[in-house]
């Protein structure tokens, strides 16, 4: 009973997350929320979708996020979208993003530190 619900508790925190990506992608033109905020958030729904599967989590989740979404950084460094033909399409631009930046990595760093923090304090309360 008690993974059923936390696995609800993540997959609600990933359902509003996305929404909140949404509204940001859609709406949100300007010089911190959408660059920076985003990125961290981005991170955070990764890691409540990973969550939601896999409701017992493990310690090393953050870092594997991060290395995940660093490569997918160093990816646009090399303009893969491009290079693979997705380039013309909006969505494939959009998830794998099309301009490299050091600020996006520390945004992931910001991110899944608070996801770490998220996991120690729960191990640290769980008797």
């Amino acid at each position: 009973m008690k993974e059923k619900r936390e696995r609800m508790g993540f997959a609600v925190a990933f359902v509003l997350l996305f929404a909140v990506e949404a509204g940001i992608a859609l709406f949100v033109h300007d010089r911190f929320v959408r660059p920076y905020l985003g990125d961290v958030l981005v991170v955070i729904l990764l890691y409540c979708l990973i969550r939601t599967v896999f409701p017992k989590g493990f310690p090393l989740l953050p870092g594997a996020i991060f290395l995940f979404a660093v490569g997918v950084e160093v990816l646009q460094y090399f303009h893969f979208v491009e290079k693979i033909g997705l380039g013309r399409f909006a969505l494939a631009r959009v998830l794998l993003g099309t301009s490299f930046s050091f600020w996006d990595i520390l945004c992931y760093f910001v991110g899944c530190l608070l996801c770490a923090l998220f996991e120690w304090q729960r191990a640290v309360r769980r008797p």
